[in-house]
Protein backbone atom coordinates (compact mmCIF):
# COMPACT_ATOMS: atom_id res chain seq x y z
CA UNK A 1 0.00 0.00 0.00
CA UNK A 2 1.09 2.92 -0.46
CA UNK A 3 0.47 6.53 1.66
CA UNK A 4 -1.55 9.34 0.05
CA UNK A 5 -0.03 12.48 1.55
CA UNK A 6 -2.08 15.60 0.88
CA UNK A 7 1.03 17.83 2.13
CA UNK A 8 4.24 17.07 0.00
CA UNK A 9 7.08 15.69 2.24
CA UNK A 10 9.51 18.90 1.61
CA UNK A 11 6.64 21.97 1.78
CA UNK A 12 7.66 24.36 4.54
CA UNK A 13 5.25 24.53 7.43
CA UNK A 14 3.98 27.77 6.81
CA UNK A 15 2.73 26.92 3.65
CA UNK A 16 0.59 23.84 4.79
CA UNK A 17 -0.09 26.52 7.66
CA UNK A 18 -1.08 28.90 4.90
CA UNK A 19 -3.32 26.33 2.92
CA UNK A 20 -4.57 24.40 6.34
CA UNK A 21 -6.01 27.95 7.02
CA UNK A 22 -7.68 28.23 3.32
CA UNK A 23 -9.09 24.24 3.69
CA UNK A 24 -10.85 25.56 7.00
CA UNK A 25 -11.92 28.66 5.45
CA UNK A 26 -13.22 26.67 2.49
CA UNK A 27 -14.91 23.80 4.52
CA UNK A 28 -16.97 26.65 6.76
CA UNK A 29 -18.15 28.03 3.72
CA UNK A 30 -19.00 24.84 1.09
CA UNK A 31 -20.27 22.95 3.75
CA UNK A 32 -21.56 25.36 6.37
CA UNK A 33 -19.11 23.24 9.04
CA UNK A 34 -17.06 24.65 11.41
CA UNK A 35 -15.00 22.42 13.95
CA UNK A 36 -14.28 24.40 16.64
CA UNK A 37 -17.99 24.72 17.53
CA UNK A 38 -18.73 21.34 18.44
CA UNK A 39 -18.64 22.02 22.37
CA UNK A 40 -18.99 18.07 23.54
CA UNK A 41 -18.01 14.43 22.64
CA UNK A 42 -19.74 11.22 24.89
CA UNK A 43 -16.53 9.42 24.19
CA UNK A 44 -17.99 6.29 25.65
CA UNK A 45 -14.64 4.07 25.28
CA UNK A 46 -10.91 4.34 25.35
CA UNK A 47 -8.95 3.00 22.86
CA UNK A 48 -7.06 1.43 25.99
CA UNK A 49 -11.04 -0.68 26.42
CA UNK A 50 -11.40 -1.85 22.78
CA UNK A 51 -7.20 -3.28 22.77
CA UNK A 52 -8.19 -4.90 25.85
CA UNK A 53 -12.15 -6.01 25.76
CA UNK A 54 -11.42 -7.17 21.80
CA UNK A 55 -7.77 -8.89 21.99
CA UNK A 56 -8.90 -12.06 21.72
CA UNK A 57 -10.84 -11.54 18.18
CA UNK A 58 -9.15 -14.17 15.45
CA UNK A 59 -8.46 -12.61 11.90
CA UNK A 60 -11.56 -11.57 9.51
CA UNK A 61 -13.31 -11.60 12.67
CA UNK A 62 -15.61 -9.24 14.17
CA UNK A 63 -17.01 -7.77 17.44
CA UNK A 64 -20.87 -7.27 18.35
CA UNK A 65 -20.21 -3.84 20.19
CA UNK A 66 -20.15 -0.62 19.18
CA UNK A 67 -17.81 1.47 20.19
CA UNK A 68 -17.79 5.80 20.56
CA UNK A 69 -14.21 6.83 21.00
CA UNK A 70 -12.21 9.62 19.99
CA UNK A 71 -8.53 10.86 19.35
CA UNK A 72 -6.40 12.41 16.69
CA UNK A 73 -5.52 11.09 13.44
CA UNK A 74 -1.94 10.51 13.69
CA UNK A 75 -1.66 8.75 9.87
CA UNK A 76 -4.18 9.09 7.06
CA UNK A 77 -4.10 6.23 4.05
CA UNK A 78 -6.58 6.98 1.00
CA UNK A 79 -7.35 4.13 -1.66
CA UNK A 80 -9.99 5.22 -3.63
CA UNK A 81 -13.23 3.71 -1.78
CA UNK A 82 -11.35 3.13 1.32
CA UNK A 83 -8.91 4.60 4.13
CA UNK A 84 -7.10 3.77 7.12
CA UNK A 85 -6.01 6.24 9.52
CA UNK A 86 -4.29 5.69 13.00
CA UNK A 87 -6.18 7.13 15.91
CA UNK A 88 -4.12 7.91 19.23
CA UNK A 89 -5.65 9.10 22.57
CA UNK A 90 -3.99 9.48 25.67
CA UNK A 91 -2.77 6.27 25.93
CA UNK A 92 -3.11 3.70 22.79
CA UNK A 93 -3.14 3.92 19.23
CA UNK A 94 -5.95 1.75 17.02
CA UNK A 95 -6.21 1.72 13.72
CA UNK A 96 -9.49 3.21 12.06
CA UNK A 97 -11.06 1.86 8.41
CA UNK A 98 -13.35 4.55 6.31
CA UNK A 99 -15.04 2.18 4.06
CA UNK A 100 -17.74 4.10 1.42
CA UNK A 101 -20.25 1.08 1.58
CA UNK A 102 -20.04 1.44 5.06
CA UNK A 103 -20.31 5.71 5.34
CA UNK A 104 -22.28 6.38 2.31
CA UNK A 105 -21.22 8.74 -0.48
CA UNK A 106 -21.49 11.90 1.60
CA UNK A 107 -19.88 11.35 4.72
CA UNK A 108 -16.83 9.17 3.07
CA UNK A 109 -16.38 12.35 0.65
CA UNK A 110 -16.46 14.69 3.30
CA UNK A 111 -13.79 12.46 5.26
CA UNK A 112 -11.56 12.28 2.04
CA UNK A 113 -11.44 16.06 1.33
CA UNK A 114 -11.51 17.56 4.94
CA UNK A 115 -9.87 14.93 7.13
CA UNK A 116 -6.24 15.81 7.83
CA UNK A 117 -3.37 14.31 9.85
CA UNK A 118 -3.47 15.73 13.77
CA UNK A 119 -7.24 16.69 13.33
CA UNK A 120 -9.26 15.17 16.30
CA UNK A 121 -11.85 12.81 15.32
CA UNK A 122 -15.02 11.67 17.36
CA UNK A 123 -15.74 8.36 15.99
CA UNK A 124 -17.98 4.85 16.13
CA UNK A 125 -17.58 1.71 14.69
CA UNK A 126 -17.16 -2.15 15.41
CA UNK A 127 -14.23 -3.84 16.04
CA UNK A 128 -12.46 -6.51 14.02
CA UNK A 129 -9.24 -7.83 12.78
CA UNK A 130 -7.55 -7.51 9.49
CA UNK A 131 -6.51 -10.65 7.11
CA UNK A 132 -3.09 -9.49 8.61
CA UNK A 133 -4.49 -9.76 12.19
CA UNK A 134 -4.49 -5.82 13.46
CA UNK A 135 -6.88 -4.97 15.65
CA UNK A 136 -9.16 -2.16 13.70
CA UNK A 137 -12.29 -0.60 14.21
CA UNK A 138 -14.67 -0.03 10.99
CA UNK A 139 -16.06 3.15 11.29
CA UNK A 140 -19.65 3.80 10.60
CA UNK A 141 -20.11 7.65 11.58
CA UNK A 142 -17.44 9.80 12.85
CA UNK A 143 -17.17 13.56 13.45
CA UNK A 144 -14.94 16.19 12.93
CA UNK A 145 -13.91 17.93 16.37
CA UNK A 146 -11.38 19.76 16.05
CA UNK A 147 -8.75 21.29 13.25
CA UNK A 148 -5.39 20.96 13.15
CA UNK A 149 -3.87 24.09 11.39
CA UNK A 150 -0.14 22.78 11.65
CA UNK A 151 0.80 19.75 10.20
CA UNK A 152 2.49 16.88 12.70
CA UNK A 153 6.20 17.22 13.08
CA UNK A 154 7.77 14.79 10.45
CA UNK A 155 4.73 14.10 9.73
CA UNK A 156 4.29 10.69 11.26
CA UNK A 157 8.41 9.60 12.19
CA UNK A 158 8.38 11.79 15.27
CA UNK A 159 9.96 15.01 16.86
CA UNK A 160 13.50 14.33 17.51
CA UNK A 161 14.90 18.21 17.22
CA UNK A 162 15.21 18.62 21.00
CA UNK A 163 15.38 22.32 20.68
CA UNK A 164 11.71 22.31 19.17
CA UNK A 165 10.44 19.35 22.37
CA UNK A 166 11.52 21.78 24.97
CA UNK A 167 10.27 24.80 23.88
CA UNK A 168 6.67 24.04 21.91
CA UNK A 169 6.12 20.28 24.42
CA UNK A 170 2.79 20.48 23.07
CA UNK A 171 4.57 19.17 20.06
CA UNK A 172 6.70 16.95 21.59
CA UNK A 173 3.98 15.12 23.82
CA UNK A 174 2.05 14.45 20.34
CA UNK A 175 4.77 13.22 18.28
CA UNK A 176 6.34 11.20 21.23
CA UNK A 177 4.23 8.76 23.15
CA UNK A 178 7.11 7.76 25.17
CA UNK A 179 7.65 11.41 26.59
CA UNK A 180 4.58 11.46 27.88
CA UNK A 181 4.92 8.31 29.84
CA UNK A 182 7.48 10.04 31.38
CA UNK A 183 5.17 12.80 32.68
CA UNK A 184 3.02 10.52 34.01
CA UNK A 185 5.90 8.44 36.19
CA UNK A 186 7.09 12.07 37.39
CA UNK A 187 3.22 12.75 38.54
CA UNK A 188 3.13 8.82 40.31
CA UNK A 189 6.51 9.48 42.05
CA UNK A 190 4.86 12.66 43.32
CA UNK A 191 1.77 11.09 44.34
CA UNK A 192 4.14 8.23 45.81
CA UNK A 193 6.06 11.08 48.38
CA UNK A 194 2.36 11.92 49.53
CA UNK A 195 1.22 8.49 50.73
CA UNK A 196 4.29 7.74 52.30
CA UNK A 197 4.41 10.83 53.98
CA UNK A 198 0.67 10.99 54.99
CA UNK A 199 1.00 7.58 56.36
CA UNK A 200 3.64 8.67 58.26
CA UNK A 201 0.54 11.53 59.76
CA UNK A 202 2.68 14.34 57.89
CA UNK A 203 0.77 17.69 56.69
CA UNK A 204 1.06 18.95 53.43
CA UNK A 205 1.26 22.85 53.63
CA UNK A 206 2.17 25.89 51.57
CA UNK A 207 4.20 28.20 52.34
CA UNK A 208 5.41 31.76 50.61
CA UNK A 209 6.95 31.80 47.43
CA UNK A 210 7.33 35.55 46.98
CA UNK A 211 9.23 36.87 50.46
CA UNK A 212 11.22 39.44 51.42
CA UNK A 213 13.84 37.53 52.18
CA UNK A 214 15.08 34.27 50.13
CA UNK A 215 16.81 31.97 52.83
CA UNK A 216 17.13 28.30 53.90
CA UNK A 217 19.51 27.54 51.43
CA UNK A 218 22.82 28.88 50.34
CA UNK A 219 21.84 30.25 46.54
CA UNK A 220 21.35 33.41 44.27
CA UNK A 221 17.95 34.73 43.81
CA UNK A 222 15.57 36.39 41.80
CA UNK A 223 14.75 39.35 43.04
CA UNK A 224 12.12 41.50 41.69
CA UNK A 225 10.11 44.88 43.75
CA UNK A 226 6.29 45.28 45.06
CA UNK A 227 5.65 48.34 43.98
CA UNK A 228 2.44 48.64 46.86
CA UNK A 229 5.35 47.90 49.63
CA UNK A 230 8.03 49.71 48.24
CA UNK A 231 10.44 46.85 49.36
CA UNK A 232 12.54 44.42 47.25
CA UNK A 233 10.96 41.04 46.50
CA UNK A 234 12.53 37.55 46.12
CA UNK A 235 11.25 34.09 44.63
CA UNK A 236 11.98 31.34 47.05
CA UNK A 237 15.46 29.94 46.87
CA UNK A 238 14.29 26.74 49.63
CA UNK A 239 10.98 26.33 51.69
CA UNK A 240 13.18 25.34 55.23
CA UNK A 241 12.50 28.56 57.38
CA UNK A 242 9.04 28.70 56.88
CA UNK A 243 8.60 25.16 57.24
CA UNK A 244 10.43 25.28 60.93
CA UNK A 245 8.08 28.15 62.10
CA UNK A 246 5.61 25.63 61.81
CA UNK A 247 7.11 22.85 63.69
CA UNK A 248 8.01 26.33 66.48
CA UNK A 249 3.95 26.58 65.98
CA UNK A 250 3.19 23.06 67.15
CA UNK A 251 2.80 21.61 64.31
CA UNK A 252 4.64 18.16 64.45
CA UNK A 253 5.08 16.68 60.72
CA UNK A 254 4.74 19.27 57.96
CA UNK A 255 5.54 18.78 54.23
CA UNK A 256 5.57 20.92 51.43
CA UNK A 257 5.94 19.95 47.43
CA UNK A 258 6.16 22.88 45.13
CA UNK A 259 8.85 25.23 43.10
CA UNK A 260 12.09 26.99 44.15
CA UNK A 261 13.74 28.75 42.32
CA UNK A 262 17.57 30.12 41.82
CA UNK A 263 19.18 32.44 39.59
CA UNK A 264 22.25 30.41 38.70
CA UNK A 265 23.44 28.58 35.55
CA UNK A 266 21.72 26.14 33.45
CA UNK A 267 22.85 22.72 32.66
CA UNK A 268 22.03 18.78 32.23
CA UNK A 269 21.28 18.63 35.97
CA UNK A 270 20.33 22.66 36.67
CA UNK A 271 17.01 24.44 35.95
CA UNK A 272 16.49 27.90 37.31
CA UNK A 273 13.19 26.91 37.96
CA UNK A 274 13.01 23.11 39.78
CA UNK A 275 10.40 20.72 41.90
CA UNK A 276 11.24 19.99 45.69
CA UNK A 277 9.98 18.40 48.48
CA UNK A 278 10.66 19.50 51.93
CA UNK A 279 9.74 17.78 55.04
CA UNK A 280 10.51 18.44 58.96
CA UNK A 281 9.86 16.24 61.59
CA UNK A 282 9.45 17.24 64.99
CA UNK A 283 11.17 15.43 68.19
CA UNK A 284 13.13 13.11 65.28
CA UNK A 285 17.18 13.89 64.09
CA UNK A 286 18.91 12.97 60.77
CA UNK A 287 18.88 9.32 61.20
CA UNK A 288 14.98 9.54 60.89
CA UNK A 289 15.29 11.50 57.83
CA UNK A 290 17.34 9.13 56.26
CA UNK A 291 14.97 6.14 57.07
CA UNK A 292 12.48 8.01 55.61
CA UNK A 293 14.64 9.25 52.36
CA UNK A 294 15.08 5.67 51.93
CA UNK A 295 11.72 4.40 52.59
CA UNK A 296 10.49 7.10 50.03
CA UNK A 297 12.65 6.39 46.85
CA UNK A 298 12.23 2.86 47.41
CA UNK A 299 8.93 3.05 47.20
CA UNK A 300 8.88 5.46 44.30
CA UNK A 301 11.52 2.71 42.58
CA UNK A 302 8.94 0.45 43.31
CA UNK A 303 5.83 2.31 41.56
CA UNK A 304 7.47 3.18 38.70
CA UNK A 305 8.80 -0.46 37.44
CA UNK A 306 11.63 -1.92 39.47
CA UNK A 307 14.48 -1.15 42.63
CA UNK A 308 16.97 -1.91 39.60
CA UNK A 309 16.72 0.69 37.10
CA UNK A 310 19.66 1.38 34.00
CA UNK A 311 20.23 5.37 33.83
CA UNK A 312 21.87 5.73 30.61
CA UNK A 313 23.61 2.72 30.42
CA UNK A 314 24.21 2.11 34.13
CA UNK A 315 22.60 0.14 36.58
CA UNK A 316 21.84 1.44 39.73
CA UNK A 317 20.14 -0.26 42.39
CA UNK A 318 17.27 1.38 45.11
CA UNK A 319 17.59 -1.68 47.00
CA UNK A 320 17.51 -1.05 50.62
CA UNK A 321 19.98 -0.58 52.80
CA UNK A 322 21.60 1.95 51.02
CA UNK A 323 25.25 2.87 51.77
CA UNK A 324 26.25 4.96 54.86
CA UNK A 325 29.49 7.18 55.01
CA UNK A 326 31.11 9.62 56.16
CA UNK A 327 32.56 12.61 54.25
CA UNK A 328 35.88 12.01 55.76
CA UNK A 329 35.83 8.41 55.09
CA UNK A 330 34.58 9.16 51.76
CA UNK A 331 37.84 11.29 51.18
CA UNK A 332 40.07 8.99 52.18
CA UNK A 333 38.67 6.26 50.13
CA UNK A 334 39.18 7.88 47.03
CA UNK A 335 42.15 10.26 47.71
CA UNK A 336 44.20 8.50 50.68
CA UNK A 337 44.34 11.67 52.44
CA UNK A 338 43.33 11.39 56.30
CA UNK A 339 41.77 15.25 56.99
CA UNK A 340 41.35 13.99 60.56
CA UNK A 341 44.67 13.76 61.23
CA UNK A 342 45.85 17.06 59.13
CA UNK A 343 46.72 20.55 60.64
CA UNK A 344 44.65 23.41 58.96
CA UNK A 345 48.21 24.43 57.27
CA UNK A 346 48.44 21.05 55.50
CA UNK A 347 44.99 21.12 54.81
CA UNK A 348 45.80 24.24 53.25
CA UNK A 349 49.27 23.34 51.26
CA UNK A 350 47.28 20.08 49.98
CA UNK A 351 44.26 21.99 48.76
CA UNK A 352 46.46 23.94 46.54
CA UNK A 353 48.93 21.00 45.49
CA UNK A 354 46.08 19.40 44.15
CA UNK A 355 44.45 22.79 42.76
CA UNK A 356 41.32 21.59 44.55
CA UNK A 357 41.40 25.87 44.94
CA UNK A 358 42.78 27.85 42.89
CA UNK A 359 43.53 30.38 45.71
CA UNK A 360 43.23 30.70 49.29
CA UNK A 361 42.29 33.82 51.67
CA UNK A 362 44.02 33.06 54.74
CA UNK A 363 41.00 31.72 57.13
CA UNK A 364 40.17 28.57 56.11
CA UNK A 365 40.62 25.46 58.42
CA UNK A 366 40.96 22.25 56.80
CA UNK A 367 37.18 21.73 57.66
CA UNK A 368 36.51 24.44 54.91
CA UNK A 369 39.14 22.70 52.51
CA UNK A 370 37.26 19.19 53.18
CA UNK A 371 34.15 19.78 51.07
CA UNK A 372 36.03 21.21 48.55
CA UNK A 373 38.22 17.64 47.82
CA UNK A 374 35.22 15.37 48.52
CA UNK A 375 33.58 17.64 45.41
CA UNK A 376 36.99 17.31 43.37
CA UNK A 377 37.27 13.46 44.28
CA UNK A 378 34.40 11.81 45.13
CA UNK A 379 31.07 13.28 44.14
CA UNK A 380 31.17 11.95 40.82
CA UNK A 381 32.45 8.04 41.88
CA UNK A 382 28.97 7.84 43.93
CA UNK A 383 27.18 6.25 41.51
CA UNK A 384 24.82 3.40 43.93
CA UNK A 385 22.69 5.33 46.54
CA UNK A 386 25.25 6.60 49.03
CA UNK A 387 24.12 8.87 52.12
CA UNK A 388 27.04 10.92 53.18
CA UNK A 389 27.24 12.46 56.95
CA UNK A 390 29.40 14.62 58.51
CA UNK A 391 29.42 17.60 57.00
CA UNK A 392 31.86 20.62 58.32
CA UNK A 393 29.93 23.30 60.22
CA UNK A 394 31.25 26.12 58.56
CA UNK A 395 28.87 25.03 55.33
CA UNK A 396 25.86 24.37 57.07
CA UNK A 397 24.84 27.24 58.78
CA UNK A 398 21.40 25.74 59.71
CA UNK A 399 22.29 22.13 61.01
CA UNK A 400 22.49 20.90 64.51
CA UNK A 401 26.37 20.79 65.27
CA UNK A 402 27.64 16.93 66.06
CA UNK A 403 27.84 16.53 69.97
CA UNK A 404 31.06 14.78 69.68
CA UNK A 405 32.65 17.03 67.30
CA UNK A 406 31.24 20.43 67.19
CA UNK A 407 33.35 21.09 63.87
CA UNK A 408 30.64 18.60 61.49
CA UNK A 409 27.20 18.45 61.78
CA UNK A 410 25.07 15.74 61.78
CA UNK A 411 23.75 16.07 58.42
CA UNK A 412 23.62 13.77 55.25
CA UNK A 413 23.16 14.39 51.79
CA UNK A 414 22.52 11.44 49.36
CA UNK A 415 24.04 11.07 46.44
CA UNK A 416 22.81 8.74 43.62
CA UNK A 417 24.88 8.57 40.02
CA UNK A 418 27.19 11.57 41.09
CA UNK A 419 24.40 13.75 42.07
CA UNK A 420 22.90 14.97 45.22
CA UNK A 421 19.35 14.10 45.37
CA UNK A 422 18.44 14.53 49.08
CA UNK A 423 19.79 16.82 52.05
CA UNK A 424 18.66 16.53 55.31
CA UNK A 425 19.86 17.39 58.94
CA UNK A 426 19.03 17.53 62.54
CA UNK A 427 17.92 20.92 63.01
CA UNK A 428 19.70 23.67 64.79
CA UNK A 429 17.34 25.11 67.61
CA UNK A 430 19.36 26.72 69.34
CA UNK A 431 18.63 30.40 68.51
CA UNK A 432 21.95 31.82 69.93
CA UNK A 433 24.25 29.69 67.65
CA UNK A 434 22.12 30.15 64.73
CA UNK A 435 22.25 33.77 65.26
CA UNK A 436 26.37 33.54 65.56
CA UNK A 437 26.36 30.97 62.10
CA UNK A 438 23.59 33.65 60.14
CA UNK A 439 26.67 36.80 61.46
CA UNK A 440 29.05 34.73 59.79
CA UNK A 441 27.11 34.18 57.09
CA UNK A 442 26.57 38.12 56.66
CA UNK A 443 30.24 38.10 57.19
CA UNK A 444 31.09 35.57 53.86
CA UNK A 445 28.29 37.82 52.01
CA UNK A 446 30.38 40.97 52.20
CA UNK A 447 33.15 38.97 52.07
CA UNK A 448 32.16 38.22 48.07
CA UNK A 449 29.81 35.04 48.45
CA UNK A 450 27.22 36.02 46.70
CA UNK A 451 25.18 32.45 47.83
CA UNK A 452 25.75 33.08 51.49
CA UNK A 453 22.75 32.93 53.75
CA UNK A 454 20.89 35.84 54.41
CA UNK A 455 20.16 37.10 58.42
CA UNK A 456 16.45 36.54 59.03
CA UNK A 457 16.03 37.98 61.95
CA UNK A 458 11.80 36.91 62.31
CA UNK A 459 13.16 33.22 61.74
CA UNK A 460 15.74 33.49 64.55
CA UNK A 461 12.93 35.07 66.96
CA UNK A 462 11.16 32.05 66.25
CA UNK A 463 13.78 29.77 67.60
CA UNK A 464 13.74 31.84 70.71
CA UNK A 465 10.20 30.47 71.11
CA UNK A 466 11.53 27.02 71.09
CA UNK A 467 11.91 24.64 68.45
CA UNK A 468 11.87 21.15 69.78
CA UNK A 469 14.84 18.44 68.65
CA UNK A 470 13.45 18.41 64.57
CA UNK A 471 14.37 16.22 61.92
CA UNK A 472 14.50 18.01 58.23
CA UNK A 473 14.93 16.52 54.77
CA UNK A 474 14.42 17.89 51.34
CA UNK A 475 14.27 15.96 47.96
CA UNK A 476 15.15 17.08 44.32
CA UNK A 477 11.85 15.61 42.64
CA UNK A 478 13.19 16.47 39.18
CA UNK A 479 16.77 14.61 39.75
CA UNK A 480 15.03 11.46 40.89
CA UNK A 481 12.75 11.37 38.51
CA UNK A 482 15.24 11.57 35.78
CA UNK A 483 16.88 8.27 37.43
CA UNK A 484 13.57 6.70 37.51
CA UNK A 485 13.08 7.45 33.92
CA UNK A 486 16.69 7.20 32.07
CA UNK A 487 16.52 10.83 30.64
CA UNK A 488 19.34 12.46 30.16
CA UNK A 489 18.61 16.07 31.26
CA UNK A 490 16.79 17.73 33.61
CA UNK A 491 14.78 19.11 30.91
CA UNK A 492 13.31 16.19 29.41
CA UNK A 493 11.28 15.60 33.00
CA UNK A 494 10.19 19.38 33.53
CA UNK A 495 7.56 20.07 30.88
CA UNK A 496 8.23 23.42 29.82
CA UNK A 497 11.73 23.96 31.15
CA UNK A 498 13.06 27.50 31.12
CA UNK A 499 14.86 28.66 27.66
CA UNK A 500 16.27 31.79 26.26
CA UNK A 501 14.07 33.57 24.28
CA UNK A 502 14.33 33.31 20.19
CA UNK A 503 16.27 36.17 19.13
Amino acid sequence: MVDEMLEPAQMPEEEIFRQRKDKLARLRTEEGYDPYLVDRFDRKHTLGYVRSAFEGLQADEGGEETIVTAGRVMTLRRHGKAAFATLEDEHHRLQMYFQFDELGEKAYTFFKKWVDTGDLLGVAGRPFRTQRGELSLKVSQFTLLSKALRPLPEKWHGLKDQEVRYRQRYVDLIANPEVRDTFRKRTRIIQTFRRVLEAHDTLEVGTPILSPLAGGANARPFVTFHNALGIPMYLRIATELYLKRLIVGMFGRVYEIGPNFRNEGIDLKHNPEFTAMEVYWSYANYEDMMDLCEEILVACADEVGSRTVTYQGTEISFEPPFRRASMMDLVKEHTGIDFDALSDQEARDLALKNKVVSELKGYETKYHLLPEFFDAYVEDKLIQPTFVMGHPTVISPLSKRNAANPDITDRFELFINGSEVANAFSELNDPLDQRERFLDQVKQKEAGDEEAHVFDEDFVNALEYGLPPTGGMGIGIDRLVMLLTDSRSIRDVILFPTMRPRA
